[in-house]
């Protein structure tokens, strides 16, 4: 298996965008994400690119990538969590005030194309104040490329199935969590937690 970094440009940029601002747009709708809650994003560029994952890091795609997302989720106080590769254990890289914010431990970690992932780079570098974390319990996630985001998923993960599947050539997966359910038979719950 060839492992290596892209030098390639990508001429599909613009397309890019167009498919990333779909999936999170419908997944926002569905997910009803407030101020202050976390999207976690896990993303390949290996498979956007139509290669293996983890066999072909392109920082253009990154960086495309982080910044659509970041751009939609910023005026609407929504976090940006960005799943780091298995090189980094899947550590997550995302802004100190969100850190500060839900009293996560920071660790001491930088991520780079082949050791961390394109998409963690470019956050770790697009964030003004950048820290790394081992875990995060989000509202929301977007796997681009089947990378495994649900270990950093609230209990329980609802699966949303979104009209645009694919970003590149990398299948994409959504989800939303909601309150676990308590009680027994004679429980009453509340709807807006579903």
């Amino acid at each position: 298996m060839q492992d290596r970094v892209s030098n390639e440009a990508y001429e599909h940029l613009d397309e890019l965008k167009r498919e990333i601002t779909a999936v999170v747009s419908e997944l926002l709708d569905v997910a009803k994400l407030s101020e202050g809650d976390v999207l976690v994003v896990g993303c390949s560029s290996s498979e956007v690119a139509a290669k293996q994952i983890g066999t072909f890091s392109s920082e253009e795609i990154g960086r495309t990538i982080f910044e659509t997302i970041y751009e939609l989720l910023k005026p609407k106080g929504i976090y940006l969590a960005a799943q780091c590769c298995e090189h980094l254990n899947r550590a997550i890289i995302l802004e100190r005030r969100a850190a500060y914010a839900m009293r996560l431990p920071i660790v001491n970690v930088v991520p780079q194309l082949k050791a961390g992932g394109s998409f963690a780079t470019a956050a770790y570098h697009g964030f003004s104040h950048s820290v790394a974390v081992e875990h995060i319990a989000a509202q929301a996630g977007i796997d681009i490329g089947d990378t495994l985001i649900g270990m950093h998923l609230m209990p329980v993960a609802v699966p949303v199935r979104t009209t645009q599947t694919t970003i590149g050539s990398a299948h994409v997966v959504c989800a939303r969590t909601r309150a676990k359910f308590i009680g027994g038979v004679r429980a009453a719950y509340d709807d807006a937690l579903m």
